[in-house]
């Protein structure tokens, strides 16, 4: 099945997160070996990762910056983001 062009957009910021997360970790060797559960899906303990809520958003934005997508598309990727697997806010 192909990737389109939002979902590699959301695999590259993950990978930006988790780089700028504390503890840095590298998301492609997480997914490669995480574990999995009853459902067949690949669970990612993202709460054992933080990063701060302005590295966060720099992130984001610098990787949605010269897209060519939709306000739409740009805040289902900023919805994905949010709600998928990134690393936890740090408390400040």
């Amino acid at each position: 099945m192909k990737e389109t062009k939002e979902q590699k957009i959301i695999w590259q910021i993950y990978r930006e997160l988790y780089k700028a997360s504390t503890p840095s970790a590298d998301f492609d060797l997480l997914v490669e070996n995480a574990e999995i559960n009853e459902l067949g899906q690949k669970v990612i303990l993202f709460n054992d990762y933080e990063i701060s809520l302005e590295d966060y958003n720099e992130i984001v934005e610098r990787n949605l910056k010269g897209q060519r997508l939709t306000k739409l598309k740009k805040q289902a990727i900023k919805n994905t983001c949010a709600l998928g697997c990134s690393p936890k806010f740090k408390k400040e």
